[in-house]
């Protein structure tokens, strides 16, 4: 079985590598990538993601890297045969964030969202968070 880990991964996170790993020991195929968030403000090239995701994938034999940055996710599962979607969540704030769009890609193509629970010690890691801390370790540096 197929299935699909996307994000912006901007940036690539520890907890982005750990459920990577744990959705490679799951699936026979798992294809992470790079998406367009119209939400999300851009702050690395997506070039560059795929280049780090590549890294994380590193030693996973049955990971492809991929980006769909036009369209909807759905189109990219129909159009790569892909019928689950992976989501990792840390609580209950990305749990009512992702259950309605599971609903709607279930309803639009009958793709199924498998969630995995984030490892306890990663649960605070956020790529907004990571971005955060090291724009205020570059601002300390500079002065």
């Amino acid at each position: 079985m197929r299935a699909l880990f996307p994000g912006s991964f901007d940036p690539v996170t520890q907890g982005h590598r750990d459920v990577l790993r744990r959705a490679a020991v799951l699936f026979d195929e798992v294809v992470i990538c790079v998406m367009f968030n119209p939400n999300k403000t851009g702050r690395f090239p997506v070039t560059e993601r795929l280049n780090r995701l590549r890294a994380a994938a590193t030693g996973l034999s049955n990971v492809t890297v991929d980006s769909h940055t036009g369209g909807l996710l759905v189109d990219y599962c129909r159009r790569a045969g892909i019928d689950v979607v992976i989501r990792g969540v840390r609580g209950v704030h990305d749990l009512e964030y992702e259950m309605p769009m599971a609903r709607m890609n279930y309803e639009l193509a009958g793709v199924e969202t498998f969630f995995l629970a984030a490892d306890p010690g990663l649960a605070h890691v956020s790529s907004t968070l990571v971005t955060a801390v090291g724009q205020q370790n570059r601002l300390a540096n500079d002065d």
